[in-house]
Parts: C-alpha cells; sequence; structure tokens
C-alpha cells in the first residue's frame, strides 16, 4: 500500500527525524552519483528529495509518483518536474534514463515485478539504478511512525535475487539509518555517532535502510524485455503553483503546503 503523498512531504520537510533521514540518504547517494552533468535522472516512489544536488546540472531531472500516492509540485519555487503516473506505465521514452531512483516505491507496491519490468524498460544501456528499501532486519522497518514501516522490507539477498531475476546486475549495496527511529532528544543528538558506528562495526546493529545499486544487463536475458516503447501521456503533470499539494485520490483531501 502506497503512503499518501502528504504524509511523505510531512515527514521528510517537516519533522526533524525526517529531515535527518533525508541528508543521511542523500548523502549517500551523492557518494554512489558525485555528479551527473548532462545526464537523465528520474525518481520514482518518493524520490525528490535525492534529486536536488542534481538539478543545477543534469540534462533533465523527472520526478515520477504513483497514482495511489498522489503527488505533488517540486521543487518549490522552481519550474515544476513532478507527475503523477501509472505505477506501471512511466511516462518516459524507452533507454533515455542514465540514472534512476525508486524510493518508497518497490516495497509499497502490489505489483513489484512490473514495476522493475518499467524500471529496466526506461534505463538505457550502461545506466544504473538505485534501490531504497527498508531493510527487513532494522529498527525502521518495525516503525510504522515513519515512511519506511510500510509495505514489504527486503533483506539484501532477497532484493538482489529480485534484481537479477529482471536482468539487473547489483554492484554495491549499503545500509544506512543505524540511529534508532526516535524523536528523543539522546537518539536525535547522538544519531550521527550511531551512523558512523553502525557503518564501521555493522555485526552491532542493523541500518533501516537498504541501498543497492544495480546496472543495467544488456542485452537482456529474458526475451523480449524492454524492447517496445511505451511513451504514455501523464496522468496529470504540475504547474508549479505554490501551496498546493495533491492528494492520494483515495482520501479525496485538500492540503496546503507550508
Amino acid at each position: 500500500m502506497h503512503l499518501d503523498v502528504q504524509n511523505l512531504r510531512d515527514f521528510y520537510y517537516r519533522s526533524a527525524m525526517g529531515r535527518t533521514a533525508q541528508k543521511i540518504i542523500r548523502d549517500q547517494v551523492k557518494l554512489f552519483w558525485p555528479e551527473a552533468k548532462g545526464l537523465t535522472l528520474a525518481g520514482y516512489g518518493f524520490a525528490v528529495p535525492l534529486l536536488r544536488p542534481y538539478l543545477a546540472h543534469a540534462r533533465r531531472v523527472v520526478g515520477l509518483m504513483p497514482g495511489p500516492q498522489g503527488v505533488m509540485p517540486w521543487p518549490a519555487g522552481q519550474p515544476n518536474v513532478s507527475v503523477l503516473c501509472e505505477e506501471t506505465r512511466w511516462p518516459l521514452e524507452t533507454g533515455h534514463v542514465d540514472r534512476l531512483v525508486l524510493m518508497h516505491g518497490l516495497e509499497t507496491s502490489e505489483r513489484p515485478s512490473d514495476v522493475l519490468d518499467e524500471a529496466y524498460r526506461v534505463l538505457g544501456p550502461g545506466g544504473q539504478a538505485l534501490f531504497i528499501v527498508p531493510n527487513r532486519s532494522g529498527l525502521w522497518a518495525q516503525a510504522d511512525w515513519t515512511p519506511f514501516g510500510y509495505g514489504s522490507p527486503y533483506s539484501a539477498g532477497q532484493l538482489e535475487t529480485q534484481l537479477r531475476a529482471h536482468d539487473f546486475v547489483p554492484e554495491t549495496h549499503v545500509s544506512v539509518l543505524y540511529q534508532p527511529p526516535s524523536t528523543r532528544r539522546f537518539w536525535m543528538k547522538t544519531g550521527p555517532m550511531w551512523e558512523k558506528l553502525g557503518r564501521a562495526v555493522p555485526a552491532i546493529t542493523a541500518g533501516g535502510v537498504m541501498m543497492v545499486m544495480a546496472s543495467k544487463r544488456h542485452p537482456p536475458q529474458r526475451r523480449g524485455l524492454g524492447e517496445t516503447a511505451r511513451v504514455l501521456n501523464p496522468l496529470e503533470v504540475l504547474t508549479p503553483k505554490p501551496g498546493k499539494v495533491v492528494p492520494s485520490p483515495r482520501l479525496g483531501a485538500k492540503a496546503t503546503q507550508g
């Protein structure tokens, strides 16, 4: 089940815990991809907080948000690049994406296999995809007051097996978010220490979020995969109207972005 875009926005932009998680994950993304000059980047699910460092130099940046989740204008104060799309039919041409990030899009989908097929389709030869999912062994997967407490968490082996079955080649993986998912002053203040300790001695505790970077196997082993282009019109492209958030159709509620 997808979370509502309003809940995701409030967590990552309006809570101290969410802003901390955003920074930790985004810093790791930047270690994987220090720059993206002239490249096309896309994020699926709620990956837009991780794409901001690339806005200035990438050839194109697109934030794909699934219909059951809803969509919001992004980035604030700049031309909108976010779009509402069907879960398994993205409005992107086949093979045109150089870098792809999935966060809160795979583990919450009822059709993860089809999502991976679509990710393979849009990624170009030599392209890389970064899959960010809750770690089954981590505390954050049990914390349903955070977005990582929803959906189906993965172990590293489970995710890499699924990626190989869809013609992705896992290259590296790392766990992040070692601090407990708590807003108590002690845990927030000592968060950097736990992050450093967890990465140095991962046997002590499991990171709450797992990040697997994979490349596209080309040609695919599965016959016909990714050969047919399915370029669709978006369900809805937002114009950058400050203060407006489009909620999930499930809720039918209006919200304002402060």
